[in-house]
């Protein structure tokens, strides 16, 4: 019987740069950020990041924006990327679960994202903990459109 891993999220930074920036390259090909757009939000006041590890290794990793708009803030997730082989696993729900969590420690009333809108297996988790389409994004990964979603958080 194989151990069970754990999967730990901790906070990112700049010094993870090189592993985010593997495992966003084996993620996306086109669309895929440039180490120095990762390298911005890392940095970004507004930018939330945080890394799934297992056994110290990264394998996983999601990035996210707070705006404040008037009275009330949203929040924009930009990417969220699980290394090929660590698919289906459960941990882009774990990264999800806790960058809402700290959304709404920050008061964040609505979350945003962009998926492909041939991702299915994204689209199933997204929608699977409560997000919902609100508009087609026409060629937005190049030749491939993208679906706006949004989760309200409050």
């Amino acid at each position: 019987m194989m151990a069970q891993m754990t999967v730990s999220i901790e906070t990112a930074s700049i010094h993870h740069l090189d592993e985010l920036y593997e495992i966003e390259k084996e993620c996306f090909s086109k669309e895929a950020f440039t180490k120095r757009q990762i390298a911005h939000l890392l940095t970004d006041y507004n930018s939330l990041s945080l890394v799934a590890k297992e056994n110290s290794k990264i394998v996983g990793f999601i990035i996210g924006a707070v705006h404040v708009e008037g009275s009330s803030s949203i929040a924009h997730i930009l990417t969220i990327d699980v290394s090929p082989q660590n698919r289906r696993r459960g941990i882009g729900l774990k990264l999800l679960q806790e960058i809402e969590r700290i959304f709404k420690e920050k008061n964040v009333e609505t979350c945003f994202l962009e998926v492909r809108e041939d991702n299915v297996q994204a689209l199933s988790l997204y929608e699977g903990i409560g997000y919902k389409g609100i508009g087609r994004l026409k060629n937005y990964y190049g030749d491939t459109h993208g679906l706006q979603l949004r989760k309200d958080l409050t």
